[in-house]
Order: structure tokens, then C-alpha cells, then sequence
């Protein structure tokens, strides 16, 4: 039996990016229809997981701890970071150009549409600003940028649904929960509806609307998708089907992988298991959509298995602590410039990527675990998402010991052990290997603990002039250590936590216009198709470029979907 459902707009994803186009729609007065594959308790997606931080331009916060940003110097920062041209010029020029106007429309708009109307939604941040993706070598934000919202992106969340569902009169709202769309309506060129099946009855239901919202996320959910598109850069030849092998049953096109981009044989999943890029297939196959960038990805150098996943596969993405020192499977320091975080996350996985064994070892000690050790999202940062800002004040200045204790206690991933040699007996048990030579790792440590033999006048590494540098701003000074030997007594005891590669964001997706339309091969817009989020490369199809300014995704989720909700509103 097939079920009708008829409405002005139709959204398909659940996430952030739909609620908030739900959400404008229905205060312009329109009948909205949600298709949501997750479960009602978890509609919000990945956001409802996050941890919130939002790169923001120009802010009040910002100007009371003086920091002189403005639109001009955020748009310099992001296009050299992302390695977009300054101008529209050279190859790939359409895709340049939409990347770019999505940018300067961002840095632009970030403070009055995702900061001042957040606030006016009832959500706060918290009283300072970070500095994150500094650069190697100062190219990243020459300033802060990094807000946080006070609650986590969970609140967010949260306030925006209760705001969906006052938006709702007249029952104006149409939720469908466990509902997949698998194909697009259209006649005539025009889209105008979907088809979906109910998941749990397997139910068809046709979808009437002129008007569709693709809010389905990034590739990154699916491994499959990752593999197939690691080595891909710009626009893609429509005869791969855009996004490479879209058959379960379709070997991965890996094996020809230059140099450059290495790929690891294993890597954990940081994304939404539904985030697998069925719907860009499905649009560049039926209706000629042009995809961009699905070879550039926003992942994580630093994850570990969730100790209770949430699907197969779930990672945790660690703050990975700058005082630790990052090991390759053998217990050697990376090197020779050593990895530290904070400064350039692309180059980071880029050089994980590249090691011998498809995991990594962070060596530190108790000291630096309490202070620096986090973990990204919602979940692990209870004091932040309950807004306890007491008890999060207090575990800042003291030392977050409960989260050291709890890794510790869950997960097989964080070694801990009084010397060197019993932490390299429990490394190579966790690996079944025995790659790691105690000799090698208390050689390594002793290296490091070299450069305070004098004192601190003499060392000369790049990890401590980093982290040095670092903790001249202050809210990183809180959670950074000042410098001190690995063997520092009463430091320890010795940790160890076994690190892999683990997916998250998409930077490429459906290339949209500044209204968030879908645009095809030729450019044009694909009548009555939209798409946001992280769907459209979080805008224009790769808006970031290369690299994230980190920050930038949760608020290109709302200024893709607030200008696809005025599009469709006033007709344009």
C-alpha cells in the first residue's frame, strides 16, 4: 500500500541544517514535511552529538577580549588556509566561484545570522573565545574565532526543535521518523516531490511538494564512500556517477593512490552512520547534478574506539594533548617537525596517514592527561552540555581527573602503568605485536626530558615553542601545560592511549548557488531542488576549500538552510 503526503516543502534529513529549514519555513508560513531516517529520540543527527564550537566573525565576545577581527581579515584567513584562490580565476573556475562567494557570505553574515540570531533563539556561548588551527606556520586564524555554545550543540538542538514545534500551527508540521527517501520526483525538469519507504514497515509513501531540501549530510558515513573518493580533488567525471562506485558490490577504486595522499588500511567512524552519499548519486545520475570536492574530507588524526558504539564502527575523536608526545607504532617520535594539535589538522592527518601501521600512540603522563586530555562532542563534556559552570570551572583549574579515570576505566585504548617499560608491555599486548622495544620508548622519553637538563634556557624543540606559544593566549593557557620533562616526579603515572585515523566531515558535496539551489552540470539550478549542510559542502559544494578554519560547520549548516528557506519563501 502506498501512502500520499502532500505539503509546500518537503526536507529530507533530520539534522541541524533540516530543522533550521523547517524551522524558517514554517514562521514564513508554510506546510512542512520532515523525512528523518533515525529514530525520534535522536532527530538533530550528528549535531545532537557535537560539542558546539562555532568560528564566528566579528563578535561582541570578541571585542571584549579585543580581538580586532572583521569580515576583510576572516575572508584572508579562510581563502589561504582552504588553498582557494584569492580570485575566480584559474581552473575550475565555476567551482571556484561558488566556494568563494559561499565564504565571503559566511565571514559576512556569520555575526547577524548564527551568533545574533542565536542569541535572540535564547542560546548563549560561553565568555571566551578560542584559538584554534593557528596554522603551521601562521597561515590558519591569525585570531581567535572559536565560540562555544554554553550547553553544547546539544542545546542547540534542543532549543531549535521546542522552537520547530511552537513554529507548528494549524499542524502545519509533518514528521516521519524512520523514513528513507530513495528517489526524487520530478517531471518536466522540475522537482516535485520524493519517494520514501517506512522503515519499519517497509511501507511505500509518495511525497508531494514543490519544493525539496536535500539535508542528508555529508559521505563520511560510509567507509565505502571515503575509500572511493580519498584521492579525488575538484569536480568529478559524471560517467564515475560523481562520487565514484555507488554499488555495495563494486570494488573500491583505491589501488592507483598517488603518493602524496596515502590512505590508512584501517580508520575509525566519527560521522553519522547515515551520511553515505546515496541521495548525491542519486541526483547526479537522475537529474545531472554537479558534484564538487567529494575527495576533500574534515577527519581527525586522533581517535579510539567508543567504548559502548553506538554502530559498528563508532570512534571517539580526541583533543589530542599538545604536551604528549606522538608516536609511531614502534614508540619513535614522528618526526622530524613532531605533531602537535591546534595548529593544522589536515597536515596532521595527512602525516598519520602516512605511518607504517594505521595507528598512533600518544605518550604522556597523569600531569598533562588532567589538564590537557579531552574528547570531543557532547557526551564527554557533561559539565559544558548540563551548563554546570562551577563544576566546569573547577575540573578547568583542577584538573579534569574524572574523564582521565573514566577512559581508564572503559577503554582498552588508555594504557596507564607506573614505568615505561611495564606502559610498552601493555601497548604491545593491545597490538598483538611486539613493536615496541622498551628500550626504544625510554630512549624517546629520554630524548624529549633532555631539553630541561639546564633548565628551560636551553631546550630547543618544536613541540615546546609551540606549546609555548600556545599558552600566551589565555584560554588556551588553562587547559595547556607549561613545559616539563615526561619524567617529571610525582608526574605520573605513564599513559598511553592507542590512536587511529577516524572520519567525520565532508568539505565537497552538491554544488548550490548563494540560495542553496542545486545547481546541475550546466550551472543551472535544478528547478524546485535545494540543498544544505553539510549536503552542499556546508555551501556552494566545498565552501572550505582544503582546510576548515575548524568551527565552520554547525553555522554553514544554518546559512545554507536560512538562505534556502528565504529563497523558496519570497521565489527566488
Amino acid at each position: 500500500m502506498t501512502v500520499q503526503r502532500q505539503s509546500d516543502v518537503l526536507v529530507v534529513g533530520g539534522g541541524l541544517a533540516g530543522i533550521v529549514t523547517a524551522l524558517e519555513a514554517l514562521r514564513a508560513g508554510q506546510s512542512v514535511t520532515i523525512v528523518d531516517r533515525d529514530t525520534p529520540e535522536r532527530f538533530g543527527g550528528l549535531a545532537l552529538w557535537a560539542f558546539g564550537g562555532m568560528a564566528l566573525v566579528g563578535t561582541p565576545l570578541q571585542a571584549r577580549m579585543k580581538i580586532p577581527d572583521t569580515p576583510e581579515v576572516a575572508l584572508r584567513d579562510w581563502l589561504r588556509f582552504g588553498e582557494l584562490p584569492a580570485t575566480d580565476a584559474g581552473a575550475h573556475t565555476r567551482d571556484h566561484t561558488h566556494a568563494i562567494a559561499w565564504a565571503r557570505h559566511y565571514v559576512e553574515q556569520s555575526r547577524p545570522q548564527v551568533y545574533d540570531w542565536l542569541l535572540a533563539e535564547g542560546l548563549k556561548f560561553m565568555p571566551a573565545v578560542n584559538w584554534v588551527e593557528r596554522g603551521m606556520y601562521g597561515d590558519g586564524n591569525s585570531l581567535p574565532r572559536y565560540h562555544i555554545v554554553w550547553g553544547t550543540a546539544r542545546e542547540l538542538v534542543r532549543c531549535l526543535v521546542a522552537a520547530l514545534h511552537r513554529a507548528n500551527t494549524h499542524g502545519r508540521l509533518t514528521l516521519l521518523h524512520r523514513h528513507r527517501v530513495t528517489a526524487l520526483d520530478h517531471h518536466a525538469g522540475q522537482v516535485a516531490g520524493a519517494v520514501a519507504i517506512n522503515e519499519a514497515t517497509g511501507a511505500e509513501v509518495r511525497l508531494q511538494a514543490p519544493v525539496v531540501v536535500l539535508a542528508t549530510g555529508g559521505i563520511n558515513g560510509s567507509h565505502e564512500q571515503v575509500r572511493a573518493n580519498w584521492h579525488k580533488t575538484g569536480a568529478h567525471d559524471p560517467q564515475q556517477g560523481s562520487l565514484g562506485p555507488h554499488n555495495a558490490h563494486d570494488p573500491l577504486q583505491v589501488s592507483h593512490a598517488p603518493a602524496k595522499r596515502p590512505m590508512p588500511a584501517t580508520m575509525l567512524n566519527g560521522a553519522h552512520p547515515f551520511a553515505d552519499g546515496a541521495m548525491h548519486h542519486w541526483v547526479a545520475d537522475n537529474l545531472a547534478g554537479h558534484i564538487t570536492n567529494a575527495g576533500e574530507m574534515w577527519n581527525y588524526a586522533a581517535g579510539f574506539p567508543h567504548p559502548y558504539p553506538h554502530f559498528a564502527g563508532h570512534g571517539l575523536s580526541a583533543i589530542p594533548c599538545k604536551s604528549a608526545l606522538w608516536l609511531n607504532h614502534r614508540g619513535e617520535r614522528i618526526g622530524p617537525q613532531p605533531l602537535v594539535t591546534g595548529f593544522d589538522t589536515h597536515w596532521l592527518c595527512q602525516r598519520v596517514s602516512e605511518q607504517e601501521q594505521p595507528w598512533t600512540w600518544h605518550l604522556l603522563n597523569r600531569r598533562i592527561a588532567a589538564k590537557e586530555f579531552a574528547i570531543s562532542g557532547a557526551e564527554h563534556n557533561p559539565r559544558i552540555r548540563d551548563k554546570q559552570f562551577a563544576l566546569f570551572l573547577k575540573e578547568t583549574l583542577l584538573g579534569n581527573h574524572r574523564l582521565v579515570s573514566q577512559m581508564q576505566r572503559e577503554s582498552p585504548h588508555f594504557l596507564v602503568d607506573d614505568t615505561l617499560a611495564g606502559l610498552a608491555q601493555k601497548m604491545n599486548a593491545l597490538t598483538a605485536s611486539h613493536h615496541i622495544d622498551p628500550a626504544t620508548l625510554q630512549a624517546t622519553a629520554d630524548a624529549f626530558d633532555a631539553n630541561f637538563c639546564t633548565g628551560n634556557k636551553l631546550h630547543n624543540d618544536d613541540q615546546i615553542r609551540r606549546i609555548l606559544h600556545a599558552r600566551q593566549w589565555g584560554p588556551d593557557r588553562l587547559r595547556t601545560c607549561a613545559p616539563a620533562p615526561l619524567q617529571k616526579p610525582g608526574a605520573g603515572p605513564f599513559i598511553a592511549i592507542h590512536m587511529q585515523l577516524i572520519t567525520r566531515k565532508s568539505l565537497g558535496g552538491l554544488q548550490t548557488d548563494l540560495h542553496s539551489r542545486v545547481l546541475n552540470a550546466a550551472g543551472q539550478p535544478i528547478a524546485g531542488l535545494y540543498a544544505v549542510g553539510e549536503a552542499a559542502g556546508f555551501g556552494g559544494g566545498g565552501a572550505n576549500g582544503k582546510r576548515s578554519l575548524e568551527g565552520t560547520f554547525l553555522p554553514g549548516c544554518i546559512l545554507t538552510a536560512r538562505a534556502a528557506a528565504r529563497s523558496f519563501a519570497t521565489g527566488h
